[in-house]
Protein backbone atom coordinates (compact mmCIF):
# COMPACT_ATOMS: atom_id res chain seq x y z
CA UNK A 1 0.00 0.00 0.00
CA UNK A 2 1.34 3.42 -0.98
CA UNK A 3 1.79 6.05 1.70
CA UNK A 4 2.65 9.74 1.56
CA UNK A 5 4.16 11.58 4.54
CA UNK A 6 4.49 15.35 4.61
CA UNK A 7 6.96 17.03 6.95
CA UNK A 8 6.56 20.70 7.83
CA UNK A 9 8.12 22.63 10.66
CA UNK A 10 4.78 22.63 12.45
CA UNK A 11 4.45 18.83 12.33
CA UNK A 12 4.11 15.68 10.22
CA UNK A 13 0.97 14.46 8.50
CA UNK A 14 0.08 11.50 6.33
CA UNK A 15 -1.79 12.49 3.19
CA UNK A 16 -3.51 10.55 0.38
CA UNK A 17 -1.33 9.73 -2.61
CA UNK A 18 -3.55 11.82 -4.86
CA UNK A 19 -2.61 14.96 -2.91
CA UNK A 20 1.06 14.67 -3.91
CA UNK A 21 1.01 17.56 -6.39
CA UNK A 22 -0.95 19.80 -4.02
CA UNK A 23 1.18 19.39 -0.90
CA UNK A 24 4.57 19.28 -2.62
CA UNK A 25 5.10 23.06 -3.02
CA UNK A 26 4.44 23.84 0.66
CA UNK A 27 6.20 20.85 2.23
CA UNK A 28 9.70 20.96 3.70
CA UNK A 29 10.12 17.24 3.07
CA UNK A 30 8.01 14.58 1.35
CA UNK A 31 8.35 10.83 1.72
CA UNK A 32 6.43 8.79 -0.84
CA UNK A 33 6.44 5.00 -0.39
CA UNK A 34 5.23 2.81 -3.27
CA UNK A 35 4.11 -0.81 -3.23
CA UNK A 36 5.41 -2.35 -6.45
CA UNK A 37 2.82 -5.15 -6.43
CA UNK A 38 -0.28 -2.95 -6.33
CA UNK A 39 0.57 0.60 -7.46
CA UNK A 40 0.88 2.08 -10.93
CA UNK A 41 4.53 2.90 -10.28
CA UNK A 42 5.23 4.16 -13.81
CA UNK A 43 2.40 6.74 -13.69
CA UNK A 44 3.44 8.01 -10.26
CA UNK A 45 7.13 8.30 -11.16
CA UNK A 46 6.27 10.19 -14.34
CA UNK A 47 5.10 13.07 -12.14
CA UNK A 48 8.57 13.42 -10.61
CA UNK A 49 10.32 15.47 -13.28
CA UNK A 50 13.70 15.56 -11.53
CA UNK A 51 14.06 11.78 -11.79
CA UNK A 52 15.92 10.85 -15.02
CA UNK A 53 14.88 7.90 -17.19
CA UNK A 54 17.93 5.71 -16.31
CA UNK A 55 17.13 6.20 -12.63
CA UNK A 56 13.47 5.27 -13.21
CA UNK A 57 14.49 2.09 -15.06
CA UNK A 58 16.87 1.05 -12.28
CA UNK A 59 14.34 2.08 -9.63
CA UNK A 60 11.64 -0.21 -11.06
CA UNK A 61 13.90 -3.23 -11.64
CA UNK A 62 12.58 -6.43 -10.06
CA UNK A 63 15.98 -7.93 -9.20
CA UNK A 64 18.51 -5.59 -7.62
CA UNK A 65 21.72 -5.61 -5.63
CA UNK A 66 22.68 -2.97 -3.07
CA UNK A 67 24.12 0.03 -4.88
CA UNK A 68 24.36 3.80 -4.87
CA UNK A 69 24.25 5.86 -8.08
CA UNK A 70 24.31 9.66 -8.17
CA UNK A 71 22.30 11.58 -10.77
CA UNK A 72 23.02 15.33 -10.61
CA UNK A 73 21.67 16.41 -7.20
CA UNK A 74 19.73 13.20 -6.71
CA UNK A 75 20.78 9.67 -5.89
CA UNK A 76 19.41 6.16 -6.27
CA UNK A 77 20.13 3.88 -3.31
CA UNK A 78 19.25 0.19 -3.16
CA UNK A 79 19.48 -1.57 0.20
CA UNK A 80 18.57 -5.03 1.48
CA UNK A 81 16.98 -5.85 4.83
CA UNK A 82 15.02 -8.61 6.51
CA UNK A 83 11.52 -9.11 5.18
CA UNK A 84 8.43 -8.67 7.31
CA UNK A 85 7.33 -12.21 6.47
CA UNK A 86 9.01 -15.31 4.95
CA UNK A 87 8.87 -15.72 1.19
CA UNK A 88 8.35 -18.85 -0.88
CA UNK A 89 11.66 -18.47 -2.71
CA UNK A 90 13.59 -18.67 0.56
CA UNK A 91 15.25 -15.24 0.19
CA UNK A 92 14.93 -13.61 3.60
CA UNK A 93 16.49 -10.29 2.49
CA UNK A 94 14.09 -7.81 0.88
CA UNK A 95 15.19 -5.02 -1.44
CA UNK A 96 14.12 -1.42 -0.90
CA UNK A 97 14.84 1.18 -3.57
CA UNK A 98 15.24 4.81 -2.50
CA UNK A 99 15.29 7.83 -4.78
CA UNK A 100 16.42 10.95 -2.89
CA UNK A 101 16.67 14.57 -3.95
CA UNK A 102 16.37 17.85 -2.10
CA UNK A 103 13.07 17.81 -0.18
CA UNK A 104 11.85 14.46 -1.58
CA UNK A 105 12.40 10.77 -0.97
CA UNK A 106 10.62 8.02 -2.91
CA UNK A 107 10.88 4.40 -1.77
CA UNK A 108 9.72 1.29 -3.58
CA UNK A 109 9.52 -2.35 -2.46
CA UNK A 110 7.91 -5.43 -3.96
CA UNK A 111 7.85 -7.28 -0.64
CA UNK A 112 7.20 -5.81 2.84
CA UNK A 113 10.36 -4.66 4.59
CA UNK A 114 10.63 -5.69 8.22
CA UNK A 115 11.78 -2.28 9.48
CA UNK A 116 9.22 -0.25 7.51
CA UNK A 117 6.91 0.25 10.49
CA UNK A 118 9.86 1.52 12.55
CA UNK A 119 10.69 4.04 9.82
CA UNK A 120 7.09 5.23 9.79
CA UNK A 121 7.24 5.72 13.57
CA UNK A 122 10.39 7.83 13.21
CA UNK A 123 8.74 9.88 10.48
CA UNK A 124 5.52 10.53 12.38
CA UNK A 125 7.57 11.46 15.46
CA UNK A 126 9.25 14.22 13.46
CA UNK A 127 12.68 12.59 13.60
CA UNK A 128 13.22 12.64 9.81
CA UNK A 129 13.26 16.18 8.47
CA UNK A 130 15.10 15.62 5.17
CA UNK A 131 16.05 12.85 2.72
CA UNK A 132 19.40 12.30 4.43
CA UNK A 133 17.63 11.48 7.68
CA UNK A 134 15.48 8.89 5.91
CA UNK A 135 18.41 7.15 4.20
CA UNK A 136 20.49 7.15 7.40
CA UNK A 137 17.57 5.86 9.49
CA UNK A 138 16.86 3.11 6.94
CA UNK A 139 20.49 1.99 6.94
CA UNK A 140 20.67 2.00 10.75
CA UNK A 141 17.38 0.13 11.22
CA UNK A 142 18.37 -2.51 8.64
CA UNK A 143 21.74 -3.14 10.32
CA UNK A 144 20.10 -3.19 13.78
CA UNK A 145 17.68 -5.87 12.59
CA UNK A 146 20.32 -7.91 10.78
CA UNK A 147 22.90 -7.90 13.57
CA UNK A 148 21.14 -10.41 15.87
CA UNK A 149 20.39 -12.72 12.94
CA UNK A 150 24.06 -12.84 11.95
CA UNK A 151 24.96 -13.48 15.60
CA UNK A 152 22.35 -16.26 15.70
CA UNK A 153 24.02 -17.93 12.71
CA UNK A 154 27.33 -17.85 14.59
CA UNK A 155 25.72 -19.31 17.71
CA UNK A 156 24.15 -22.09 15.66
CA UNK A 157 27.53 -22.94 14.15
CA UNK A 158 29.12 -22.93 17.63
CA UNK A 159 26.50 -25.45 18.77
CA UNK A 160 27.19 -27.72 15.81
CA UNK A 161 30.95 -27.52 16.43
CA UNK A 162 30.39 -28.58 20.05
CA UNK A 163 28.23 -31.51 18.94
CA UNK A 164 30.90 -32.61 16.46
CA UNK A 165 33.62 -32.42 19.10
CA UNK A 166 31.49 -34.40 21.53
CA UNK A 167 30.26 -37.25 19.37
CA UNK A 168 29.21 -36.15 15.91
CA UNK A 169 25.51 -36.46 16.67
CA UNK A 170 23.03 -37.11 13.90
CA UNK A 171 21.53 -34.23 11.96
CA UNK A 172 24.65 -32.07 12.17
CA UNK A 173 25.41 -32.30 8.44
CA UNK A 174 22.02 -30.86 7.53
CA UNK A 175 22.37 -28.09 10.12
CA UNK A 176 25.83 -27.11 8.83
CA UNK A 177 24.56 -26.99 5.25
CA UNK A 178 21.64 -24.79 6.32
CA UNK A 179 23.86 -22.38 8.28
CA UNK A 180 26.36 -22.14 5.45
CA UNK A 181 23.59 -21.43 2.93
CA UNK A 182 22.23 -18.61 5.12
CA UNK A 183 25.71 -17.14 5.59
CA UNK A 184 26.34 -17.14 1.82
CA UNK A 185 22.92 -15.59 1.15
CA UNK A 186 23.47 -12.78 3.67
CA UNK A 187 27.00 -12.04 2.52
CA UNK A 188 25.89 -11.83 -1.12
CA UNK A 189 23.98 -8.64 -0.32
CA UNK A 190 25.75 -7.23 2.73
CA UNK A 191 29.11 -6.82 0.98
CA UNK A 192 27.80 -4.54 -1.83
CA UNK A 193 25.48 -2.84 0.66
CA UNK A 194 28.49 -1.67 2.64
CA UNK A 195 30.01 -0.28 -0.55
CA UNK A 196 26.75 1.50 -1.39
CA UNK A 197 26.65 3.17 2.04
CA UNK A 198 30.28 4.26 1.78
CA UNK A 199 29.71 5.71 -1.68
CA UNK A 200 26.61 7.58 -0.55
CA UNK A 201 28.49 8.88 2.49
CA UNK A 202 31.04 10.58 0.23
CA UNK A 203 28.48 11.87 -2.30
CA UNK A 204 28.64 15.63 -2.80
CA UNK A 205 24.95 16.47 -2.41
CA UNK A 206 23.39 19.28 -0.44
CA UNK A 207 20.65 17.25 1.23
CA UNK A 208 23.12 14.99 3.06
CA UNK A 209 24.10 16.60 6.36
CA UNK A 210 27.20 15.79 8.49
CA UNK A 211 25.24 13.79 11.07
CA UNK A 212 23.65 11.75 8.25
CA UNK A 213 27.12 10.92 6.95
CA UNK A 214 28.17 9.81 10.43
CA UNK A 215 25.16 7.51 10.69
CA UNK A 216 25.90 6.08 7.26
CA UNK A 217 29.51 5.53 8.29
CA UNK A 218 28.37 3.65 11.40
CA UNK A 219 25.97 1.51 9.37
CA UNK A 220 28.71 0.76 6.82
CA UNK A 221 31.13 -0.24 9.60
CA UNK A 222 28.55 -2.60 11.07
CA UNK A 223 27.93 -4.10 7.64
CA UNK A 224 31.69 -4.60 7.27
CA UNK A 225 31.83 -6.37 10.62
CA UNK A 226 28.90 -8.62 9.70
CA UNK A 227 30.53 -9.45 6.36
CA UNK A 228 33.73 -10.45 8.19
CA UNK A 229 31.71 -12.63 10.58
CA UNK A 230 29.91 -14.27 7.66
CA UNK A 231 33.23 -14.96 5.93
CA UNK A 232 34.55 -16.58 9.10
CA UNK A 233 31.34 -18.61 9.42
CA UNK A 234 31.71 -19.90 5.87
CA UNK A 235 35.25 -21.10 6.58
CA UNK A 236 34.24 -22.62 9.92
CA UNK A 237 31.26 -24.35 8.31
CA UNK A 238 33.56 -25.86 5.68
CA UNK A 239 35.90 -27.15 8.41
CA UNK A 240 32.98 -28.57 10.42
CA UNK A 241 31.63 -30.25 7.29
CA UNK A 242 35.03 -31.85 6.69
CA UNK A 243 35.13 -33.03 10.31
CA UNK A 244 31.66 -34.54 9.98
CA UNK A 245 32.71 -36.28 6.75
CA UNK A 246 35.76 -37.72 8.52
CA UNK A 247 33.61 -38.92 11.42
CA UNK A 248 31.16 -40.52 9.02
CA UNK A 249 33.99 -42.25 7.12
CA UNK A 250 35.55 -43.43 10.39
CA UNK A 251 32.22 -44.83 11.54
CA UNK A 252 31.71 -46.67 8.25
CA UNK A 253 35.26 -48.07 8.40
CA UNK A 254 34.60 -49.23 11.95
CA UNK A 255 31.42 -51.00 10.90
CA UNK A 256 33.18 -52.58 7.92
CA UNK A 257 35.97 -53.81 10.22
CA UNK A 258 33.45 -55.42 12.58
CA UNK A 259 31.74 -57.16 9.65
CA UNK A 260 35.12 -58.38 8.37
CA UNK A 261 36.04 -59.76 11.81
CA UNK A 262 32.71 -61.55 12.12
CA UNK A 263 33.19 -63.05 8.64
CA UNK A 264 36.72 -64.20 9.52
CA UNK A 265 35.52 -65.82 12.74
CA UNK A 266 32.76 -67.75 11.01
CA UNK A 267 34.75 -68.68 7.91
CA UNK A 268 36.52 -71.76 9.42
CA UNK A 269 33.36 -72.68 11.35
CA UNK A 270 31.37 -72.63 8.13
CA UNK A 271 33.99 -74.82 6.48
CA UNK A 272 33.86 -77.39 9.32
CA UNK A 273 30.07 -77.51 9.47
CA UNK A 274 29.83 -77.68 5.70
CA UNK A 275 32.34 -80.48 5.51
CA UNK A 276 30.64 -82.56 8.21
CA UNK A 277 27.21 -81.84 6.79
CA UNK A 278 27.86 -83.48 3.41
CA UNK A 279 25.34 -86.22 2.61
CA UNK A 280 27.93 -88.91 1.82
CA UNK A 281 29.05 -92.07 3.54
CA UNK A 282 32.18 -92.15 5.68
CA UNK A 283 31.60 -89.07 7.87
CA UNK A 284 33.61 -89.77 11.08
CA UNK A 285 31.62 -90.29 14.28
CA UNK A 286 28.32 -89.80 12.42
CA UNK A 287 26.66 -92.52 14.54
CA UNK A 288 28.10 -91.49 17.91
CA UNK A 289 25.69 -89.86 20.41
CA UNK A 290 28.23 -87.29 21.53
CA UNK A 291 29.22 -86.20 17.96
CA UNK A 292 26.88 -83.18 17.78
CA UNK A 293 28.04 -81.74 21.12
CA UNK A 294 31.64 -82.46 20.24
CA UNK A 295 31.42 -80.51 16.98
CA UNK A 296 29.60 -77.68 18.78
CA UNK A 297 32.30 -77.43 21.44
CA UNK A 298 34.99 -77.51 18.75
CA UNK A 299 33.31 -74.63 16.90
CA UNK A 300 32.98 -72.62 20.10
CA UNK A 301 36.64 -73.21 20.91
CA UNK A 302 37.78 -72.13 17.44
CA UNK A 303 35.53 -69.06 17.45
CA UNK A 304 36.60 -68.06 20.97
CA UNK A 305 40.26 -68.55 20.10
CA UNK A 306 39.99 -66.31 17.05
CA UNK A 307 38.09 -63.64 18.99
CA UNK A 308 40.80 -63.71 21.69
CA UNK A 309 43.49 -63.37 19.01
CA UNK A 310 41.74 -60.36 17.44
CA UNK A 311 41.46 -58.75 20.88
CA UNK A 312 45.10 -59.48 21.74
CA UNK A 313 46.33 -57.99 18.46
CA UNK A 314 44.19 -54.83 19.06
CA UNK A 315 41.89 -55.37 16.09
CA UNK A 316 38.90 -54.66 18.34
CA UNK A 317 40.19 -51.41 19.85
CA UNK A 318 37.78 -48.50 19.77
Amino acid sequence: MSRLFVYRKDGVREEPIGAFAEVAPSADFLWLHLDGTSDDVAAILARITAMPDPAITAFRAQETRPRCAQFSDGALVNLRGLGAQPDDDGDSLVSIRIWVQRGLAVTLSYRPLGVFDRLVEHMLAGQMADPGDLVAATAMEITDALDPHVAELGDGLDEVECRVLEAGKGGSRHKVAELRSDAINYRRFLAPQRQAMERLMTAQVGWLEPDDRLHLQEAADRCARMVEELEAMRERAALVHEALTDLRAEHMNRQALILAIVALVFLPLTFVTGLLGMNVAGIPFSRESWAFWGVSLFCLAVGGGMAFWFKATHWLQK
